[in-house]
C-alpha cells in the first residue's frame, strides 16, 4: 500500500497519467470555443461586465453615485400607478390568477431517531408540494383581512406577526397591506424578554402566530402584554386553553376567515406598511418604520437586477420572513408570477437535520430556479462539499480538482465549461435541486473563495447584495454579467450612494487608488425612522432637495466602474493595547476560510478568539495527534487549543494578515452558534455583546494568562 501511495504521489507520473485528460479538455476547448462564444451571448456579457455601471452625479469622488441606467432620476415604481402593496398584489392576481403561487409540503409522518451521542432528533417524511393559486390566495387574503376587522382590528393600528417562514405569513401580510393594518414583524427565534419588549412597545391588540410558538414561547409572555386582546394561530389544529390568560381570545386562522365580509379602507403610498424589528446585532432591536412607497421603490430597484424574472421561476423560501431580504424577495416573486415553495433550514436538502435518511429534502422536490442565502449558509455548503471531495478516491479527487481549476479559470474570464458541468458538477448541482439559475447573497459580506466555489460547482451566477432594514434591503446588487468577486455591485436604480470621510478609521474620499468612506444611501427606499425611538434617528437626514438619507456605519470603496466594495464597519474597528487599529470583522471573515473553523468571533485588547470548530476536522486532528475523547472533551483539551491556534495562524499568515491582527489565544466552543442560542442573529451576524457575556470567564482566563 505504501509503495502504491509513493507511486501515485510522484508528480511527474501524475502528470503523465493525467496527460490524456488535459489533452481532451484542451481539444474540446479549441473545437467548441468559437460556436459557443457566438451562440451563448458571452460577448455581450463580457461587454456588460466591463462597462461603467454608475457615475458620480457631482463629478466628485464622494458622489453621490447613481446607476447609469437611471441617471437622470431615481426609480420609484415598477408598474405605473401600482404605488401601494395591495395594488401590486391585485395586479399580480389579474395577470396570473390560475397559476400556482404558494406551495407547502405536507408532513406524512414524524419519527424519533436516536443519535450515537444519545440525543433524540425528530425526523420528518414529507409529501409533494401542494399549491394555492393566485386566485385562491386572493380569496383567503380577503376573508382573513375581513375576519381581522370583525375582531376589532382598526386601519392604521399595528398588528403583530410572530411566526416561522410559511405561506400563512405571506397571506397575513397581504391581508394587512390590503386593509391598511401596519404589520409589526418579529423573528421567530426571539427570546421571551425580547418578545415582551417589542409587543409592549408597539402596543398591539392583535397577534398572529403559530401553535408551536404559542406553546413554546408565548404562554409565559401573554400575561405581560396588557394591550393584547386577540391571538390568531395559523395551524389547522385545536389548542389546549389550559395555562393561557382568560382575558385573551385565542382562535385559528380558519375560524377568523369565517367571521364575515365587511368594507375596508385601502392604504395610501405614505401610509405605514411594516414596523420591522432589526436583528439587534449591536444592541436592543429597533423597529424600523417602512411606508408603502419605501417598499415599492426598493423592490423596483432589486427586480431590475434579476433578469427574466417571471412565471417560469420557482423560489425556495426558508430564510426568516422577519428579515427584510426575505420579505422583499417573496413580495417581488409574487409580483412577477413566480412560484414560492416554503422550506426551512432543517428540511432544505436531503442531508438536512430533520429529513429522515432516504427521504427527499425540499430542494430535491421543488427544484427551485432562484434562491437567496446568507454567507454563513454558503460557507457551510462549501465546506461540506469539499469535505466529501476529500473522502473520494485519489483518482476521483484528482479529476474533481483538475475540473474545478479548469472551470475556475474559465469563469474568471467570463466563460463556462459545459463538459465539466455535466460530468463533474451535476451531482453537486442536485444538492439544490439542479435547476438554480441565480443565487442572491445578502446579510453580510461573502468571501471571494465561497463566491467562486458557488459559481463553479452550482453552475450559476451568485449576486451579492447590500442593503439594510432602514433602506428596505435596497442599496446595491451585482449584475449577472459581473465576473468580479468581493464587491456588492453598483447602486440600484431606486437609490444613490455617497461616501463620507471617516478620519479616525483612516478612510477618506481622497484615498488612492479609489475613494473610501462611510456609506450613505439616499432615495425613496430610505425609511422614515425608528418606531418610538426618535432619539435614535440621528442616522437619518434630509438634504436640501428633500431626499432622505441613511448613514449606514459601513465603510465602502467605490471602484472606477461605479461598483461598491464593503471594506470595513465602524463598530468593528477596535484599538489594541499597543495602539494599532484592528477590524474584527475583517479578521473573522479571513479566518473562517480555515477548514477547522465553523464559526469565529475575534475579541479586542490583544486579539483573542472564540471558535466553533468543525467536529469532523477536529476529531481527525485529535486522532492524528493521538489525543482521545469526545468532541466536548477535545474542545477543552489544552493541546487541541494549541493545535487549532497553530492552524489558524498558518491560514492568517498565508492570507497576509498583519501580526497584530492574528489571534494569540483561542477558546474552542463545542456548541454551535445558532439564532436560538441568542449569540447570532437570524442572518447569522455575531452578537458581540451577548458573546462577550457568554464567554466572560474564558475572556478573563485568556487575558489573565491562566
Amino acid at each position: 500500500t505504501r509503495l502504491r501511495e509513493n507511486f501515485l504521489s510522484n508528480s511527474a507520473l501524475q502528470s503523465f497519467l493525467l496527460f490524456p485528460i488535459h489533452l481532451l479538455i484542451w481539444m474540446y476547448s479549441i473545437l467548441s470555443f468559437l460556436p459557443w462564444y457566438f451562440v451563448t451571448g458571452v460577448r455581450q456579457r463580457k461587454f456588460l461586465s466591463r462597462r461603467i455601471k454608475a457615475r458620480s452625479t457631482s463629478g466628485h469622488p464622494e458622489g453621490p453615485y447613481r446607476s447609469v441606467d437611471h441617471f437622470d432620476c431615481l426609480a420609484v415604481e415598477d408598474f405605473p400607478g401600482k404605488d401601494t402593496l395591495d395594488k401590486l398584489f391585485k395586479h399580480a392576481v389579474e395577470r396570473y390568477g390560475p397559476d400556482p403561487c404558494l406551495g407547502t409540503r405536507e408532513i406524512l409522518s414524524e419519527e424519533n431517531e436516536t443519535q450515537s451521542n444519545g440525543k433524540v432528533f425528530k425526523k420528518l417524511i414529507l409529501g409533494e408540494y401542494t399549491w394555492l393559486s393566485y386566485n385562491e390566495v386572493e380569496s383567503i387574503v380577503n376573508e382573513f383581512g375581513s375576519g381581522l376587522a370583525a375582531l376589532g382590528q382598526k386601519p392604521k393600528s399595528t398588528i403583530a406577526i410572530f411566526c416561522e417562514t410559511r405561506a400563512e405569513w405571506m397571506i397575513t401580510a397581504q391581508a394587512c397591506f390590503r386593509r391598511n393594518f401596519p404589520l409589526v414583524t418579529f423573528y421567530a427565534t426571539l427570546g421571551e424578554e425580547a418578545i415582551a419588549y417589542g409587543l409592549n412597545e408597539t402596543g398591539i391588540t392583535h397577534l398572529v402566530t403559530s401553535m408551536e410558538l404559542l406553546d413554546s414561547k408565548l404562554k409565559n409572555v401573554l400575561p405581560q402584554i396588557p394591550s393584547l386582546k386577540q391571538v390568531i394561530y395559523v395551524d389547522k389544529k385545536k389548542y389546549n386553553a389550559e395555562g393561557f390568560p382568560e382575558g385573551i381570545s385565542i382562535r385559528s386562522m380558519e375560524a377568523v376567515r369565517d367571521l364575515g365580509n365587511g368594507p375596508f379602507i385601502t392604504p395610501e403610498p405614505s401610509d405605514l406598511a411594516v414596523v420591522m424589528y432589526t436583528s439587534g446585532s449591536t444592541g436592543r432591536p429597533k423597529g424600523v418604520m417602512i411606508v408603502h412607497s419605501n417598499l415599492i421603490a426598493g423592490m423596483t430597484g432589486q427586480c431590475e437586477r434579476i433578469p427574466d424574472l417571471g412565471p417560469k421561476d420557482t423560489y425556495i423560501a426558508y430564510l426568516p420572513l422577519a428579515h427584510v431580504l426575505e420579505m422583499t424577495a417573496e413580495i417581488s416573486c409574487v409580483t412577477y408570477g413566480c412560484r414560492i415553495g416554503y422550506s426551512s433550514p432543517q428540511t432544505l436538502s436531503d442531508q438536512s437535520t430533520r429529513i429522515k435518511k432516504g427521504s427527499k429534502g425540499d430542494c430535491s422536490v421543488l427544484k427551485p430556479t432562484l434562491m437567496a442565502a446568507v454567507p454563513e449558509i454558503m460557507d457551510r455548503i462549501n465546506k461540506n462539499v469539499m469535505s466529501k471531495v476529500q473522502e473520494m478516491s485519489y483518482i476521483q479527487r484528482t479529476l474533481f480538482t483538475l475540473g474545478y481549476k479548469y472551470k475556475l479559470e474559465q469563469v474568471k474570464k467570463g466563460y463556462d465549461a459545459p463538459v465539466c458541468n455535466r460530468l463533474l458538477f451535476g451531482k453537486v448541482k442536485k444538492l439544490l435541486g439542479g435547476n438554480v439559475r441565480m443565487m442572491l447573497s445578502g446579510g453580510a459580506p461573502l468571501s471571494s473563495d465561497t463566491q467562486r466555489f458557488m459559481n463553479v460547482c452550482f453552475c450559476c451566477p451568485v449576486g451579492q447584495g447590500y442593503g439594510l432594514t432602514e433602506t428596505c434591503g435596497a442599496g446595491t446588487i451585482t449584475e449577472v454579467a459581473d465576473i468580479s468577486t468581493g464587491r456588492v455591485g453598483a447602486p440600484l436604480v431606486c437609490c444613490e450612494i455617497r461616501l463620507r470621510d471617516w478620519a479616525e478609521g483612516g478612510y477618506t474620499t481622497k484615498d488612492t487608488p479609489n475613494p473610501r468612506g462611510e456609506i450613505l444611501i439616499g432615495g425613496p427606499n430610505v425609511t422614515t425612522g425608528y418606531f418610538r425611538h426618535e432619539g435614535n434617528d440621528n442616522d437619518f437626514f434630509e438634504d436640501e432637495k428633500g431626499q432622505r438619507w441613511f448613514c449606514t456605519g459601513d465603510i465602502g470603496e467605490v471602484h472606477p466602474d461605479g461598483c461598491l466594495q464593503i471594506v470595513d464597519r465602524k463598530k468593528d474597528l477596535v484599538k489594541l493595547q499597543a495602539g494599532e487599529y484592528v477590524s474584527l470583522g475583517k479578521v473573522e471573515s479571513a479566518l473562517k476560510t480555515c477548514p477547522l473553523v465553523d464559526n469565529i468571533c475575534a475579541y479586542q485588547n490583544f486579539v483573542i478568539s472564540f471558535v466553533v470548530p468543525n467536529q469532523k476536522k477536529l476529531t481527525d486532528l485529535a486522532k492524528e495527534k493521538g489525543i482521545e475523547g469526545t468532541f466536548e472533551e477535545l474542545c477543552v483539551h489544552p493541546e487541541m487549543e494549541k493545535e487549532v491556534l497553530k492552524r489558524i495562524t498558518d491560514v492568517a499568515l498565508k492570507i497576509k494578515l498583519q501580526r497584530f491582527e492574528i489571534p494569540v489565544k483561542v477558546h474552542l466552543s463545542p456548541e454551535p452558534w445558532t439564532p436560538e442560542t441568542g449569540l447570532v442573529t437570524d442572518a447569522f451576524k455575531l452578537k458581540r455583546k451577548e458573546l462577550k457575556n457568554h464567554y466572560s470567564d474564558h475572556i478573563e482566563r485568556m487575558y489573565g494568562g491562566k
